[in-house]
């Protein structure tokens, strides 16, 4: 699902971890921020947005998607698109119902035989009685 980009707030931070200088210098993560209610979801999608999203969703319901694992800034701009993309397409996916199935007739007397059995090791564990 493409988001319209007027619905995407998109800025840069400094990356983290190692690269010395470069690091510290230049701001190559991208951190892309979108409001879920502007984006005219589905009511179920919604729902399944908040799940999937976790923490990167907040409480006034905009989403951050922050990527930092590439080097260049455009490749991480396209991580975090991607990323979005993603987790919108997921939102969208309805579960599949689940189908109702009895156990076959194999399945029932494979069952029985072994509560039979059971019962019959549990039937020689009683008192021995010498009559």
């Amino acid at each position: 699902m493409r988001v319209p980009e007027e619905h995407i707030e998109e800025s840069f931070l400094a990356g983290s971890g190692p690269g010395g200088q470069n690091v510290n210098k230049v701001e190559t993560a991208a951190q892309l921020r979108v409001n879920i209610f502007a984006l005219g979801l589905q009511p179920y999608a919604y729902r399944q947005l908040k799940d999937l999203a976790g923490s990167k969703l907040t409480k006034d319901g905009v989403l951050v998607i922050t990527a930092r694992t590439h080097r260049t800034r455009e490749a991480n701009r396209e991580e975090a698109r991607r990323r979005l993309d993603t987790l919108l397409t997921k939102a969208h996916q309805r579960d599949a119902k689940r189908r109702k199935t009895k156990p076959s007739r194999a399945a029932k007397a494979r069952r029985v035989d072994t509560k039979k059995k059971r019962s019959a090791v549990k039937e020689k564990r009683g008192r021995v009685r010498f009559d």
